[in-house]
């Protein structure tokens, strides 16, 4: 049995996210997304808010959950029995990082893979940061986000 842990702040999810959730749901018999928590970080929504857009976005996939986790992910790979750890990329800025945090992962525990699946072309510019900044500026996100995060990020903007 293959279990997969796909962490992520998801601040907010895009399409993207979900692109790699829907085809990790087809490889692995399961796949945790890991909602990460990192308390010297800032985010737009949430922990309870970044949840349940989660638990609501997988609800297609049987073979999918969602976890909130405040520590290393390999530990938590490694707690839930998982062997791998899903990292999407976008492009070679995306691999590079991703490349050297795959390296400390496995340093920390060389018993947990790192996968590297790189997004479909149409996801390509999808980067939650700029996906903020454009709701922000009243840009158009259709098409980015999932229906439900787009009219959060209307909401928060509105305020």
């Amino acid at each position: 049995m293959s279990k997969a842990v796909f962490p992520g702040s998801f601040d907010p999810p895009t399409n993207g996210h979900l692109n790699i959730i829907q085809r990790a749901s087809r490889i692995f018999d399961e796949v945790d997304v890991l909602i990460a928590v990192n308390d010297e970080k800032r985010y737009m929504f949430s922990q309870e808010e970044r949840l349940k857009f989660m638990e609501e976005l997988v609800a297609p996939y049987r073979n999918v959950t969602v976890h909130v986790w405040n520590g290393l992910v390999v530990d938590y790979a490694e707690k839930s029995a998982a062997n791998v750890l899903i990292r999407g990329v976008r492009n070679s800025t995306d691999f590079s990082y991703e490349f050297d945090l795959s390296l400390m992962n496995y340093n920390l525990n060389s018993k947990i893979e790192t996968v590297f699946m790189p997004t479909e072309q149409k996801y390509l510019l999808l980067k939650s940061s700029l996906i903020k900044e454009l709701a922000k500026l009243g840009g158009d996100i259709t098409g980015m986000v999932p229906e439900i995060v787009e009219k959060a990020l209307r909401d928060k903007f509105r305020k």
